[in-house]
């Protein structure tokens, strides 16, 4: 009875130490050179965050109404991904943590009513794909008709996981 008590142990302690001996993470698989993860894998017992679409702040707080109050796609972006960061350190997280993005982009009428990918891009690549945070979320991007202000030309939704 000791013989298959200590064989029954051995065999828990060693199925247990790869679980304990890997930490889960999440795995973002991204081809060299893109702008985009392909997918992200998020381990079993890992944490989602749901963060709400964001817009960007007003360029002068006592101006929400002018046509420029926002700025143009590019600089509202980056206004958004800056509010976004700071969201997620208060949740202990990190831009890196990132997995999904979904963006809406309004055609600016200095394009000809065609969304400004190329602006929101350049923001973009200034929080994902840096030496500092490598990580790339997968992302999609939408043109769409509006938002709550005409000014605004960005809405940025996004999904964190950490993992245990």
């Amino acid at each position: 009875m000791k013989a298959l008590t200590a064989l029954m142990l051995a065999a828990m302690a060693v199925s247990s130490a790869p679980a304990s001996a890997q930490a889960a993470t999440v795995e973002h698989k991204q081809a060299p050179g893109a702008m985009i993860a392909s997918a992200a894998i998020i381990p079993p017992g890992s944490t989602l965050y749901y963060l709400s679409g964001a817009t960007a702040a007003p360029i002068d707080a006592k101006d929400v109404e002018s046509p420029g109050a926002f700025g143009d796609t590019e600089v509202q972006t980056l206004s958004i991904f800056t509010k976004m960061k700071a969201q997620l350190a208060e949740l202990g997280l990190t831009m890196g943590d990132v997995v999904k993005l979904t963006v809406f982009l309004v055609g600016d009428p200095k394009l000809g009513g065609k969304m400004d990918r190329d602006g929101m891009t350049k923001s973009y690549k200034k929080f994902f794909g840096t030496p500092d945070q490598p990580n790339l979320p997968t992302r999609s991007a939408f043109q769409i008709a509006g938002l709550g202000r005409p000014q605004q030309l960005v809405e940025i939704e996004a999904i964190a996981a950490k993992a245990p």
